[in-house]
């Protein structure tokens, strides 16, 4: 493994690694005026949200690695302390690419990416009327990280009006759907991700319930040459073994007759391929049944 002290390494070099290693990372297109009135938006992807109660969201705009220069984003934020989070989808990436330009002071972006300016109803700030998710926050704090080249300044911004776009929104539950809202995340270099269709996948959170845990699992599943970490995390998941019963039902049912026809008298190609159904059963999330699979022989 490559081991690295940033102390030993230039700045651009650090940047590289960091952002690289650290992603995807949500994209805030945070749009923002100053004292004169002359709007500016642009995209950070130093960017979370911290809190609900307060409702607290932090990006950051780092100094030129260049020239150690302040972005007017932070100067704005300095003598009008409020700030629009933008949220960015797959349609608007290309236009928030471009807004990303080092315009000088007092171009307005929403010109230059042709965007369309939105009257806020709390902030000074317009919104960007493409976004899907608008966040209208006010600053209530600014922390400098440094004052050279690439030091990041932690804007914490509270959010006082939310605006959603009824277009990606469930109608059922009236929620934001994953799908529909199909944010992108920003990487290393030119790359982005796009969160939408088959990269999008479910992870059950272990909110109510206890799962055993991977240390719990039979040392002939812990030790399997064909299941993963994930795999093994999945099936650590649960809070209770099948039991011996519901094996033997499921055994019987002739689900994997199959296997045992081609594999019975070898035990050990039997379980090898035993481990190879259930880690397809897991890969659809069907852990329950990847149980069975795995227990049939035991």
């Amino acid at each position: 493994m490559l081991t690295l002290d940033p102390k030993d390494l230039k700045t651009a070099q650090v940047h590289q690694y960091l952002l690289h290693a650290v992603a995807p990372r949500p994209i805030a297109f945070a749009s923002t005026i100053d004292a004169d009135g002359n709007v500016n938006v642009s995209p950070f992807s130093f960017f979370n949200v911290f809190s609900a109660n307060p409702p607290v969201v932090i990006f950051s705009p780092a100094r030129s690695g260049r020239t150690g220069h302040t972005k007017n984003t932070l100067d704005n934020v300095r003598v009008v302390p409020e700030v629009v989070i933008n949220i960015v989808n797959y349609d608007l990436v290309q236009q928030v690419s471009l807004a990303s330009t080092e315009y000088p002071k007092g171009v307005n972006e929403f010109v230059k990416a042709g965007l369309t300016e939105e009257p806020s109803l709390k902030v000074k700030p317009p919104r960007v009327k493409e976004s899907p998710v608008q966040l209208e926050c006010v600053v209530k704090d600014i922390v400098e990280l440094g004052t050279q080249g690439g030091a990041g300044n932690l804007v914490i911004a509270e959010v006082v009006m939310i605006h959603v776009s009824e277009n990606i929104l469930d109608p059922e539950t009236n929620m934001i759907d994953q799908h529909k809202i199909d944010v992108v995340g920003r990487l290393g270099g030119d790359w982005y991700s796009r969160n939408s269709g088959a990269s999008l996948f479910k992870v059950a959170k272990p909110l109510t319930t206890i799962g055993i845990g991977v240390d719990q699992l039979p040392a002939y599943v812990r030790n399997s040459k064909v299941l993963t970490g994930n795999h093994l995390g999945q099936l650590g998941n649960v809070e209770r073994l099948p039991d011996e019963e519901a094996v033997l039902h499921y055994r019987n049912s002739g689900a994997i007759n199959e296997a045992f026809e081609m594999y019975g008298q070898h035990r050990e190609k039997l379980e090898e391929h035993l481990h190879h159904i259930a880690a397809r059963l897991l890969d659809e999330g069907n852990v329950h049944e990847a149980w069975l699979v795995l227990m049939a022989t035991h």
